[in-house]
């Protein structure tokens, strides 16, 4: 299987080269990195018309946190551009933070079309190293089909528990590997050193689940959903909440 997995990587790679080389030489990302923000917005409208109504009832637990304030502070982690604000809660003080600059233009639209919700900055950072958002200042950290894209999925979570007040709540919603020795598994390993370069760094068979319970939250809770779109190699999903 391995032998095979080389051949097919090759072939793939072989048939993407221009893509590969405009990589290898440091060229591609700097391009991608303006255009990638406009080809999520793009497929941001599809994706929450199959899944909006299962974001719905995930972010809707959200309002339990609100104190007698009724404010909520929530840090959004990869925000890229705003394709949760919609299913947030009346009352949310959201903080945005992504490492791609470009996203802010279309999170400021989101931002316009969500008035129920007080938008408190835009941070330009990766997740790993989240410095400017304060210890145990955050009720709610929101992730969703970030985790495939960092480079460590342990130091982000890391940073998520150390911004959560005691008893904040982590939510996440991501894809990740099909199960051991299926063929679809086989084709994620052949798609994914191509994938990485369409997908703005996205791993397209990290076990996150496994980082998740290593964490060590206090609560986990976590639900298995189908792969929303069939004829792409990206896997199952999880979603579900961690609590500090």
């Amino acid at each position: 299987m391995g032998i095979l997995i080389f051949v097919l990587q090759t072939v793939l790679c072989i048939l993407t080269l221009p893509l590969h080389l405009l990589a290898l030489f440091g060229y591609w990302q700097p391009i991608w990195s303006k255009y990638f923000p406009y080809f999520m917005a793009t497929l941001t409208p599809r994706a929450n018309q199959k899944i909006g109504g299962k974001k719905r009832e995930l972010f809707s637990q959200i309002k339990k946190l609100a104190g007698a304030s009724r404010k909520v502070t929530l840090l959004e982690l990869g925000c890229g551009t705003g394709a949760n604000f919609e299913f947030y809660p009346a009352g949310c003080r959201v903080t945005c933070i992504d490492p791609n600059p470009h996203f802010k233009k279309f999170l400021m639209e989101s931002m316009t079309k969500n008035k129920h919700l007080q938008y408190e900055e835009f941070l330009v950072a990766p997740g790993e190293d989240m410095r400017q958002v304060a210890d145990e200042s955050m009720d709610v950290v929101v992730c969703t089909l970030v985790l495939c894209t960092v480079q460590s999925p342990k130091k982000v979570l890391q940073e998520v528990q150390r911004v959560l007040r005691p008893g904040g709540i982590f939510f996440f919603w991501e894809h990740v590997a099909e199960p051991p020795g299926s063929w679809a598994l086989m084709w994620q390993q052949v798609a994914e050193p191509t994938w990485k370069h369409i997908g703005d760094g996205c791993y397209l068979t990290r076990e996150t689940w496994k980082e998740l319970e290593r964490a060590k939250f206090s609560e986990l809770q976590l639900e298995w959903q189908p792969p929303p779109t069939k004829w792409l190699p990206i896997g199952p999903h999880i979603m579900g909440l961690a609590v500090k």
